[in-house]
């Protein structure tokens, strides 16, 4: 996996580069392995790029703060770097708000948005705050134990409990550090006021079950982003392995209109 010494991210690249380029971005606590099912299914018809998003996976952390503003601006400087001019953009949860971010700011330089179980504010800034602070005291071990309920039905625990070990392996294993700052930038991160300026065509994708960022959530964004669609799927919050294949349909579907 190349590392991007002057932006310090990993990532990943398949398919042609004569393809029209698709990006996809992690959601906390996972790396780019997340997204192994879609870049397989996609990299026939798209040069699919996958990232550690910073703090995450093999990608550098920073000692201070982070915001949504660096994450985002992350992937700009990777397409400067690669030189890539213009890309469809996927982002699940945080990476759905990186994905807002962009679109927003840098309307010039995407295609298409499709942000999954994600919304303009996840959460509040207490709970963020405190989960920083957890972390940075304990380590992973008491939020990796706890994920799956928050990540995954009970129905898809049971009956793939290899996939939810893995998933919560690398949630584990990540660094306590870049994980808290990452906290941290979503406990700042609140695009409800400026997603109207959102101008790309946009799938807001939602897991029916997820109690992380709601269906509601998701249908607001679709509210008041100009032309944007929605989407439901059978999943919880990791929508894209629950319902890998409703999921990358959906998907499909959407870049290919």
């Amino acid at each position: 996996m190349p590392f991007a010494e002057n932006i310090g991210l990993h990532y990943r690249l398949d398919g042609d580069a004569a393809r029209p380029c698709l990006v996809l971005s992690n959601s906390l606590g996972t790396d780019s392995s997340m997204w192994d099912a879609q870049a397989a299914a996609l990299a026939a018809d798209f040069y699919v790029l996958r990232y550690d998003t910073r703090g995450h996976g093999r990608s550098a952390r920073d000692s201070g703060p982070l915001s949504i503003e660096r994450l985002g601006s992350d992937v700009l400087a990777l397409f400067d770097h690669l030189g890539i001019e213009r890309a469809a953009f996927c982002g699940i949860s945080m990476g759905g708000l990186t994905g807002q971010w962009l679109g927003i700011h840098a309307p010039q330089r995407f295609t298409r948005l499709v942000l999954a179980n994600t919304a303009a504010r996840i959460g509040n800034a207490e709970g963020w705050s405190t989960r920083a602070v957890q972390v940075r005291q304990s380590g992973m071990a008491a939020i990796a134990d706890g994920a799956p309920p928050r990540w995954f039905t009970e129905g898809f625990i049971a009956r793939a409990p290899d996939t939810v070990a893995r998933m919560v392996r690398t949630l584990r294993a990540q660094d306590a550090q870049g994980y808290a700052a990452c906290c941290n930038a979503l406990a700042e991160a609140d695009l409800r006021a400026d997603v109207h300026r959102i101008a790309a065509p946009t799938l807001v994708i939602a897991g029916e079950h997820d109690p992380v960022t709601t269906v509601a959530d998701a249908a607001w964004l679709r509210d008041r982003i100009p032309d944007a669609r929605m989407a439901t799927v059978p999943a919880s919050h990791i929508s894209n392995i629950e319902a890998e294949k409703a999921f990358t349909a959906a998907l499909r579907d959407f870049l290919r209109t």
